[in-house]
């Protein structure tokens, strides 16, 4: 290498060619003429000694030498952007950003499809959905490795700030011809069925259940699994009843043989909730984006 001190503005120049695969895209990216971003690009060849990008048909394809230096530089260069861009307006049209989402197997089912919908307009943003523990939720957003998390009212600290965003009520499924399915639902009828249970805990009663507890009476577990639809194709193909989220519950409905009804007694809604590390929520990128969370209904 000719030395071991780079120009930062280098860095943002390598990694936008890297990602535009393009110097004449590369430069319309930077707002630099051509000649600009080629006389960058030397900088860095000379720099490393290596030519960095080849030309391949119209391509500037990364050398292996590249691909290395963009997966050590990529996080302390993520960092330093971001450091910038806080301190000036959002403009989702036309800023490229990954967005990391922490959900739920249920909210993805019924959230992202009208969430991705809305962001139909913005196609430089990126979605990461992922499952992570409950009892990690605060440290990933204290650490940025979460932008936002949705799920039940949890216990959090005050750094975590957190909103209603939905309220969800619970039916019942039933497979359809189900003789309790003729008629409304009541009590007796509910408690003489069998049911399934679904919860990520091995064990325990779910939200329903602390409802009947408080009525003084208690349903018959057949089955415990841990995701809804699952449990859906078993109430498709037997007796059993399945206490669930309205809105995921119609979603399997228009393409399964079951049929949604109301529960015998008012059970409570299941909430979801959206949380962030208050020391993001003033960061215009994530009030934008928190903004269109909240617009999904």
């Amino acid at each position: 290498m000719a030395g071991t001190r780079l120009d930062l503005n280098l860095l943002h120049v390598f990694d936008t060619i890297y990602r535009e695969g393009s110097l004449t895209r590369a430069a319309k990216a930077l707002h630099l003429t051509q000649p600009a971003v080629s006389h960058s690009l030397s900088r860095l060849r000379d720099h490393f000694d290596d030519p960095l990008f080849t030309r391949q048909g119209n391509q500037m394809v990364p050398t292996p030498l590249a691909r290395r230096f963009l997966e050590s530089m990529k996080p302390g260069l993520t960092q330093i952007q971001g450091a910038v861009n806080q301190f000036h307006a959002f403009d989702p049209a036309n800023q490229r950003k990954t967005y990391s989402l922490g959900l739920r197997d249920v909210l993805e089912s019924t959230f992202l499809p009208q969430f991705m919908q809305r962001l139909d307009p913005y196609p430089e943003l990126e979605i990461a959905s992922k499952r992570i523990p409950r009892r990690e939720m605060e440290t990933q957003l204290a650490a940025g490795k979460l932008d936002f998390a949705v799920d039940v009212l949890l216990p959090v600290s005050s750094q975590t700030s957190h909103e209603l965003l939905r309220q969800d009520r619970l039916v019942v499924l039933a497979q359809k011809g189900h003789p309790l399915a003729s008629k409304a639902l009541d009590m007796d009828g509910y408690l003489s069925a069998r049911h399934v249970l679904v919860s990520s805990r091995t064990e325990g009663p779910g939200i329903e259940d602390f409802e009947l507890s408080r009525l003084g009476v208690q349903r018959s577990i057949r089955l415990r699994c841990q995701h809804y639809y699952a449990a859906c194709r078993v109430v498709e193909a037997t007796d059993l009843l399945l206490t669930m989220p309205e809105t995921y519950a119609r979603i399997i409905a228009e393409r399964a043989n079951i049929t949604i009804m109301n529960p015998p007694a008012d059970l409570p809604s299941l909430d979801a909730h959206l949380y962030w590390h208050k020391a993001y929520g003033q960061e215009p990128a994530l009030i934008w984006f928190r903004e269109q969370l909240k617009a999904i209904q």
